[in-house]
């Protein structure tokens, strides 16, 4: 591998990436990672896991520039037959039960089937000998309820995870660490915080925007919402999968890198500029079952790690994040609009 000076980390092509697997290729940050690198690094194969059941909506755009390779991650043979027969140079490993709410009620799955997948993927790297450069792919989540002296949150802070989900990204962060650790493989994790990805619908930001998509064209009467007082700072899903990419291309295994934009916004503050760009009366309410048992309410990172090894900065104004976001569930809401014609003829 062909490395350059530490001073010239801002360079992007540090090593040469001619192949790369992404696991959870059909999700919503897979997909994102996908088109990104199909739209900018054209000479790079791209290979991706994804299991029978997983949509294919979000890869259809990419059709004849991705592999995709049937296997699940709690299937260790599938996982190593993978790998024997791509042998990638690079690994972005997102695949993972994401929807915070929803661990509380189902813990079990969201432990086992995030912890215990990765658990498998390291192990069936390990198995064929392979040594690619890995991505893993942890969360701002797994610093949990941050004490305001340790905010802008830094890498070395305590990680006090609240949640289901939050816990299973730790391990997944420690499982990370500690195969570094013991076997040198080449594994960098990267602490992703708040980003705009339209295509998860669980998401805060999503969820209003498909809302006020869903009421502008009579689809349903309110809005609902959960507490809207925590502080979040907020990227394009863009940027964070460019911001991946520069993981693996500049950054040091073994290092942990929080990711976020430049962003700080109140989420209630949020909704309230995003209803000003919409062209109806919109109608909130609060629903208690939207809350959850434990929240984490103060998310604003120091980036610096990140961006002094990488030069990434963001290239989406909050603006333009928040139009696209908006824009995309207006056509779901016009697709849903036909749907429901075409069913009543």
């Amino acid at each position: 591998y062909n490395r350059l000076s530490r001073s010239n980390r801002g360079i992007e092509s540090l090593m040469k990436i001619y192949k790369v697997l992404i696991t959870g290729i059909a999700g919503s940050g897979g997909s994102y990672l996908a088109e990104y690198i199909a739209n900018n690094h054209k000479e790079v194969e791209i290979h991706g896991l994804a299991f029978s059941r997983s949509t294919k909506l979000n890869l259809k755009t990419l059709e004849k520039k991705v592999t995709r390779h049937e296997a699940d991650l709690m299937d260790f043979g599938s996982v190593f037959s993978v790998l024997e027969k791509v042998r990638p140079d690079a690994i972005f490993h997102l695949a993972a039960f994401a929807n915070v709410r929803a661990s509380f009620l189902t813990p079990h799955t969201f432990l086992s089937n995030n912890i215990l997948g990765t658990s498998n993927l390291l192990e069936a790297i390990r198995a064929t000998q392979l040594n690619p450069i890995i991505q893993l792919c942890s969360t701002s989540e797994v610093y949990g309820q941050i004490d305001p002296k340790d905010v802008p949150i830094r890498e070395n802070a305590p990680l006090r995870p609240v949640s289901p989900y939050a816990v299973s990204k730790a391990a997944q962060d420690l499982l990370g660490w500690s195969y570094y650790a013991s076997y040198q493989m080449r594994i960098i994790r990267t602490r992703m915080f708040t980003y705009l990805n339209p295509r998860r619908s669980d998401l805060f930001a999503s969820s209003f925007a498909k809302q006020i998509a869903w009421i502008e064209r009579d689809l349903q009467k309110e809005l609902t919402h959960g507490n809207l007082d925590s502080v979040r700072t907020i990227i394009d899903v863009r940027d964070a999968m460019h911001a991946y990419w520069l993981t693996i291309t500049n950054c040091r295994s073994g290092e942990a890198y929080n990711i976020g934009g430049n962003t700080t916004i109140k989420v209630g503050d949020f909704l309230d500029q995003l209803i000003t760009l919409s062209t109806a009366k919109i109608k909130i309410r609060c629903d208690p079952a939207l809350l959850r048992p434990a929240d984490v309410t103060l998310q604003i990172p120091c980036i610096e790690k990140f961006v002094n090894e990488t030069g990434w900065k963001p290239q989406y104004s909050f603006e333009e994040s928040m139009s696209n976001l908006l824009e995309f569930w207006r056509n779901k809401a016009n697709e849903e609009v036909q749907r429901q014609a075409l069913s009543s003829n």
